[in-house]
């Protein structure tokens, strides 16, 4: 178990890594959109502020999740961008659904085996 967190951990962040690394260093070339997906890009694109936050995040979580610190907090912020991703693709994007559906159940997976961590947030007091 404990070699398949490490390979699900790694490669989850290796993924967010490359994600982040690729929009700052303006690695990866804008895809080609159109249709409702167009309409949904432009609307992300024109805020300005939403997507270096979104990147900026998915940067420290990939460090984060390679480097096996601050995985409690990490798997929790990349969460509903995750969800985000998984709608999207479901919805709008289907041929890169099988990503966002391993990122997202590699995190999930990782929330659980971090779920004792999560026990104070929930606590009533």
């Amino acid at each position: 178990m404990k070699i398949l967190t490490i390979i699900i951990r790694t490669a989850i962040g290796l993924l967010l890594l490359s994600v982040a690394i690729g929009y700052f260093l303006k690695l990866t070339p804008e895809p080609v959109t159109n249709g409702n997906f167009k309409a949904f890009e432009i609307g992300f694109v024109s805020s300005e502020y939403l997507i270096p936050i979104v990147k900026f995040v998915t940067l420290l979580c990939g460090l984060a999740f390679v480097f096996d610190r601050y995985i409690t907090i990490a798997s929790l912020l990349i969460l509903p961008f995750t969800i985000n991703a998984l709608f999207l693709d479901y919805y709008l994007t289907p041929q890169a659904l099988p990503v966002s559906i391993f990122v997202f159940l590699g995190n999930f997976f990782i929330i659980y085996l971090h779920r004792k961590n999560y026990k104070k947030l929930f606590k009533v007091k």
